[in-house]
């Protein structure tokens, strides 16, 4: 063999798609599909804003857009063209959309049939209904999740043959079918909250896009973090983060900001395979970032029935510590292998990007301070953060919105929106089949009688079953099917509803970077040209932390904001003390102090006691952390300051 073969460049588009290639649309066919996108979110900002109307038509027309814009934007099969809508699925579309008005029509009637007495007609809606919703689901998000919702289907016909405690009396197909087209099932909360403040925000999300707020994120990482040491990881970490939060999605995020990061980062030194963990640890994190929390929030404030700021507060706190870990890693992995930032003269100046770009930040600004301050509502919130993005690039004349590119920005938001729209429709058949058979709660009980009461065995088959269900979804559809499985055991088990349900959404996120199927670490990979599994498992060290503090929340719940400043500075304080004593076991050094094998094995255990709460744990991990740091700088100092 006298030549290497040629490895291909990752397709950057093939990597963000979780399910089926999206189709390059030009022409009379990109202009439908960008009319359909304005339309869509016109109607929405009609419907919340201006004329509000009933969920039930406000749902139909939300997933009837849906069906059209999905079938028209991503393919049926690898193999399909891409220039062009085939036939099949304008059938497919023709078929939604009636589907959606026939529901509209029969509003006040199906009131009193659906799940009871269904005609014909209604059952052939269903399952039109259903069948296109998995269709969508398939191309958006993969196999997976449809496949999930195809067992819960069937389990809820033939429960009658399943024995012991999962059994139930089976439902008739009619019944059962008509079911899932209704309030309680596709149409249940989440649904709801993507028509509602999921849909608007992200929505924003393009326009702020559309601001030149993207640049300005990865401006500032690097105008804050470029020059240190191992700036490039750092840069990567912050522009993560900003743009985690907005997008909601961890696999787009990666490839988002990867795409510049990564390649970044290997030109400084850092190996393939840990720079693309700390892309996709970042970027995962930042659907744990307030306060958007890539679009999951909105649900759980509807699920828990908590007021939306009351989510934002409970997620600071834990988000700070994720990426002090993360951060801290990456700093202690610079020292390591002796890597510096980049050329200082090369990076644009923070006081500069502040003031010539720093008022793109003032939607965001915003958006904070109506939810906040003025006590408004997330759709409020949102309109209110479209309308600023709007106005602030009028401070530049030669970067303001057009017309055009107000339009394009309803277009784009509205095609972001498809494989929300369908993870949270197949997670309502999901719920519907849990709610009509009763599973979630035997489900519940199953995983409190294997723990035998015992809270924090509870916690770990929770925190398993969150990253099994978890694995290979977009994070939405991820935590809403936790939510409705696992989130009902702690509960069971005297664990607050708002802590119970931060716990799944965290293993939810994570799972994202969890072998064996960790999406965001695999596109992470395909960018750095590295191996998955090795970087799903890096990423997993990386990241660390995001295992152990949604146990750390539990037991001491001032971590989510609950209790007196005083408890939760001291709670919060001894949290950085415990995750940097675990970083330093994990890399091996306390900074410039190189740690042996068996300090490591040490300091692991050692670090445990600090991070979770209570006074004494505390002191006896500190004494013992300390008694093997100062042992490991004794040593370090006789051998004359030679780190390496």
């Amino acid at each position: 063999m006298f030549f290497r073969k040629k490895t291909a460049e990752p397709n950057l588009a093939e990597l963000e798609n979780e399910g089926l290639p999206r189709r390059d649309l030009t022409g009379k066919w990109g202009a439908f599909v960008c009319v359909i996108g304005i339309l869509m979110s016109l109607f929405h900002i009609y419907c919340l804003i201006l004329s509000p109307v009933t969920p039930w038509i406000l749902y139909c027309g939300h997933i009837g857009f849906g069906f059209v814009l999905t079938l028209s934007l991503y393919c049926g099969s690898r193999g399909s063209k891409r220039d062009v809508i085939s036939p099949l699925d304008l059938a497919l579309m023709l078929a939604g959309v009636l589907c959606s008005i026939y529901l509209v029509v029969e509003m006040d009637e199906l009131v009193y049939r659906i799940g009871i007495a269904p005609t014909k007609m209604d059952l052939v809606v269903s399952v039109v209904m259903i069948g296109l919703v998995l269709e969508i689901t398939r191309r958006t998000c993969g196999n997976i999740l449809p496949c999930i919702a195809i067992v819960f289907i069937l389990y809820t016909h033939y429960g009658s043959y399943i024995p012991g405690l999962l059994g139930h009396r089976g439902y008739s197909w009619s019944r059962m079918l008509s079911y899932m087209v209704g309030m309680d099932a596709m149409f249940s909360v989440p649904l709801g909250a993507s028509a509602t403040m999921v849909f608007l925000f992200v929505v924003f999300g393009a326009f702020l896009n559309a601001s030149g707020s993207g640049k300005l994120f990865i401006d500032l990482a690097l105008s804050l973090s470029g020059a240190r040491r191992g700036g490039p990881a750092k840069v990567a970490i912050l522009s993560s983060a900003l743009f985690g939060t907005v997008s909601g999605n961890s696999v787009a995020n990666v490839v988002s900001t990867g795409a510049f990061t990564i390649p970044m980062m290997k030109s400084t030194g850092y190996r393939p395979v840990f720079a693309a963990a700390v892309e996709a640890t970042a970027s995962t994190g930042g659907q744990l970032t307030p306060p958007i929390l890539g679009s999951a929030a909105f649900i759980m404030a509807q699920l828990v029935g908590v007021p939306y700021m009351d989510i934002i507060v409970a997620s600071i706190i834990p988000a700070l510590l994720y990426f002090y870990t993360v951060f801290l890693m990456v700093d202690l992995e610079a020292v390591k292998y002796g890597l510096s930032g980049m050329e200082k003269e090369k990076l644009p100046v923070f006081r500069e990007v502040a003031l010539k770009r720093g008022y793109l930040l003032l939607p965001l600004l915003v958006l904070i301070y109506v939810l906040s301050v003025l006590n408004a509502s997330p759709i409020r919130a949102a309109m209110w953060g479209i309308i600023t993005a709007i106005l602030v690039t009028y401070v530049r004349w030669i970067d303001r919105m057009t017309p055009k590119d107000i339009l394009m920005a309803l277009s784009k938001g509205a095609q972001s929106s498809c494989s929300i729209i369908a993870s949270c429709a197949t997670a309502g058949i999901v719920v519907g089949a849990l709610n009509m058979t009763g599973a979630g709660l035997k489900l519940a009980s199953t995983i409190v009688s294997m723990s035998g009461g015992i809270l924090i065995f509870g916690l770990f088959l929770t925190m398993v079953t969150s990253i099994i269900l978890g694995m290979g979804l977009p994070t939405t559809a991820s935590y809403l099917i936790c939510a409705a499985v696992a989130a009902p055991a702690l509960v069971q088990q005297g664990v607050a509803p708002l802590g119970a349900h931060m716990f799944v959404f965290y293993f939810a996120c994570i799972s994202a970077i969890t072998p064996p199927v960790a999406l965001a670490a695999f596109a992470g990979a395909g960018i750095a040209k590295a191996k998955p599994m090795d970087v799903a498992f890096t990423a997993c060290k990386i990241g660390i932390s995001a295992f152990i503090i949604p146990f750390m929340f539990i037991y001491g719940p001032a971590l989510l904001g609950v209790g007196g400043f005083a408890k939760v500075s001291y709670t919060l304080v001894s949290a950085l003390i415990g995750v940097s004593i675990l970083c330093f076991s994990l890399q091996g050094r306390c900074f410039s102090i190189p740690l042996s094998k068996v300090e490591c094995v040490v300091l692991f255990p050692a670090s445990l006691p600090v991070i979770f709460p209570g006074t004494m744990t505390d002191i006896a991990g500190l004494i013992l952390s300390a008694a093997v740091l100062t042992f490991a700088y004794g040593r370090y100092r006789r051998k004359g300051n030679d780190g390496r």
